[in-house]
């Protein structure tokens, strides 16, 4: 049986707006005839009530603290799968068989390699470049090199082929950028690593010796990636199929994304949670005056990597960070005074009253950023970690969006608040 809402307008007329319910029984009022049938559009700003489509990728449940990929529970995929797995997944819509995750790692280790020409964009860059521009800039380009690619009227094998390369490549272009942030010389992919270890070779070997990978750091940095690979219709996630429904090809939609993910409120709210540990030691390292600060609301003072905007009871991906946070320090004994500050800051928190009742408990922010330093990476490249873990659930979404008979270019509304109809005058009329 239908259902419908019902709206009131000023005029006195009454219009029934259907109501769409979901497989997990969430329900949404389908305004998509509204302007057509009364004129009005609806105004949300950020749309944080505005569902832009019906995906069958993520499911997400702030209030019970849920995140689900293609059905599959987080936890249970960072326990038992792999990133590359998981990518397959949320790409493909199902687990794949073993011939099809054997072919799908070939692929990707077939187009590790970026053109020899590319090399030369990294050395034009001037050595303060921020990694993640040289990245945006860097997706958009390998475009260049794959003009059949670029057809908005792909088969499914280009579109495989397509997504094959950029999700191979974008590690070579990461730790690339990185070494030229640097001023390192590049290492080349190797075809004898998996996909993480060979992109930790290229971060952190010096050519001509032999690197050592670690498995703490592996499984860690393997978790991280899986925990970040999709979360909705996020701001990056929105860009990229905003930008995708002009058909405009994958390697431009995905570079438009990496920009939106930069923003602080968004991809760079681990470099924040470092910038803030880096604030405290800088004050002296008393944490505790923080943690005041934090709860005055006559202070200024934000606590990064607390709370989040949609999850409003604990954010599981958190929890499960936090146990490879906590092995990795332990295994490598490190003695970071920010580390130290952090791991009070966290301690202090989880018992004050203030924070329990309102669930400002560390998000999955506080915690990978504490890892990225641990390893030895930069904060400007902590955001670039994030694209590459993005990056399967930007194509899954593409993909989704393109693949869909009903398509449409997305062409939000407006209501304007401007001047009325005005006269030109002339320059020495004007006063």
């Amino acid at each position: 049986m239908s259902k419908f809402a019902k709206l009131t307008l000023d005029d006195g007329r009454t219009i029934e707006l259907p109501v769409i319910e979901g497989t997990e029984h969430e329900k949404a009022i389908d305004i998509t005839k509204l302007r057509a049938q009364t004129g009005y559009i609806t105004i949300d700003s950020g749309y944080m009530n505005t569902g832009a489509t019906m995906s069958k990728i993520t499911f997400l449940d702030g209030e019970n603290g849920i995140l689900r990929y293609r059905g599959y529970d987080i936890a249970e995929l960072c326990e038992k799968s792999s990133f590359l797995e998981v990518s397959y997944l949320l790409i493909y819509g199902q687990l794949p068989t073993e011939t099809q995750f054997a072919d799908f790692r070939l692929k990707i280790k077939y187009h590790s390699l970026i053109h020899e020409d590319m090399k030369n964009f990294f050395n034009n860059y001037p050595g303060q470049a921020h990694p993640m521009a040289i990245m945006s800039s860097m997706v958009c380009s390998l475009s260049s090199y794959y003009p059949d690619l670029l057809k908005s009227d792909q088969t499914s094998e280009e579109r495989d082929a397509t997504i094959t390369r950029i999700l191979s490549k974008v590690r070579v272009l990461a730790a690339f950028a990185y070494k030229r942030s640097v001023g390192q010389a590049f290492v080349y992919p190797k075809n004898s690593y998996s996909y993480i270890p060979n992109f930790l070779n290229m971060m952190f070997a010096v050519p001509a010796e032999e690197y050592q990978v670690d498995p703490v750091a592996t499984r860690a940095l393997e978790l991280l990636l899986i925990l970040h690979a999709d979360h909705e219709q996020n701001c990056s996630t929105s860009t990229v199929r905003l930008v995708g429904s002009s058909k405009a090809n994958l390697f431009a939609s995905i570079s438009a994304g990496i920009c939106a993910l930069w923003g602080p409120l968004h991809g760079g709210a681990n470099q924040e949670v470092l910038e803030m540990l880096q604030a405290i030691h800088d004050d002296g390292g008393d944490y505790k005056k923080f943690l005041e600060k934090a709860k005055d609301k006559t202070n200024p003072f934000r606590l990064m990597g607390f709370g989040h905007r949609v999850y409003k009871n604990f954010d599981p991906r958190a929890k499960i960070i936090k146990k490879a946070c906590d092995d990795l320090l332990a295994k490598w004994g490190i003695n970071d005074p920010l580390l130290e500050i952090a791991k009070g800051l966290e301690e202090a928190a989880l018992k004050d009253p203030y924070f329990i009742e309102r669930k400002l408990y560390p998000n999955v922010d506080f915690y990978s950023g504490i890892i990225y330093r641990a390893m030895g990476l930069p904060t400007n490249m902590f955001t670039v970690m994030f694209a590459i873990g993005r990056m399967p659930g930007w194509i899954a979404q593409w993909k989704e969006m393109i693949e869909d008979p009903g398509m449409k270019i997305g062409r939000p509304r407006q209501i304007y608040t401007g001047a009325t109809p005005r006269t030109y005058s002339s320059i020495d009329q004007r006063k």
